[in-house]
């Protein structure tokens, strides 16, 4: 299986992956990428995945199944394009032959879901949208500060080499902010460092990994008591685990 980044808008991936034959893809907000994308690589479109309502991951969800008779999955409790098949906490799917597990991971919206699963000889893949980005999270439109924790205490609780496969590149300017909380974590210098090499030929700096995020990700951080310290600097008032969480989005909000 060939996992292939589609930059879209200013800063959107739509996740394709295909087989040679056969492919699928995630949160295709423009459906132009998607087909030139399947006539360059001479695949056929079999499914459509969707994680959450916002334009920019549905936009070209109509145009793409019409055109190709894909078949589109979308989370249960969201405003979707119809007609798709709807999958909540639990359901299981097997497009291209895989084996995809769904997880509900509200947050960022109310009904966002997030696809686990893993394809043979590979390291498993996590299509998370807009809940965990590399060095950030999704800010919470629908959702609440313990909803988001959970969420996001649940992605990192996958095997450490779970390749991560968001919906933004904005690994750059989360890292800014996650080197302000530690400047002197040697996996954050590291990781800024490949990154910014990645952006200046044009590359992107992603798929992570849930083990590389623990590490440098301070949404995934805040259980240590390096962090809550810092955290409690910027709002004393964050006393709790969530409270802490919520500290951090607010801080990250405002940086």
């Amino acid at each position: 299986m060939t996992l292939l980044p589609l930059p879209a808008f200013n800063d959107n991936y739509l996740w394709m992956l295909h087989d040679g034959q056969r492919a699928l893809v995630v949160d295709p907000g423009d459906e132009r990428v998607v087909f030139e994308a399947i006539q360059r690589l001479g695949v056929k479109l079999d499914a459509i995945l969707v994680t959450h309502h916002h334009a920019d991951h549905t936009g070209g969800v109509a145009a793409l199944r019409d055109a190709t008779g894909a078949q589109v999955f979308g989370p249960k409790h969201e405003t979707m394009p119809e007609p798709l098949t709807r999958l909540g906490e639990g359901d299981v799917i097997s497009p291209l032959g895989l084996s995809l597990q769904v997880f509900e991971v509200p947050g960022h919206t109310a009904g966002h879901i997030a696809y686990f699963g893993q394809t043979d000889g590979q390291a498993p893949l996590l299509f998370c949208g807009d809940t965990l980005f590399s060095a950030g999270c999704g800010r919470l439109f629908e959702g609440s500060p313990a909803q988001m924790l959970s969420s996001l205490s649940r992605l990192a609780a996958l095997p450490d080499d779970t390749r991560v496969c968001c919906a933004h590149e904005y690994t750059a300017s989360g890292l800014v902010f996650a080197r302000m909380l530690e400047p002197d974590n040697p996996a954050l210098i590291k990781r800024q460092a490949e990154v910014a090499a990645l952006r200046r030929q044009h590359q992107p700096s992603l798929p992570s990994t849930i083990g590389l995020e623990k590490a440098t990700n301070p949404f995934l951080r805040t259980h240590l008591p390096e962090m809550v310290s810092v955290v409690r600097r910027f709002d004393p008032a964050a006393l709790d685990p969530v409270g802490v969480f919520a500290a951090l989005r607010t801080w990250k909000n405002q940086f």
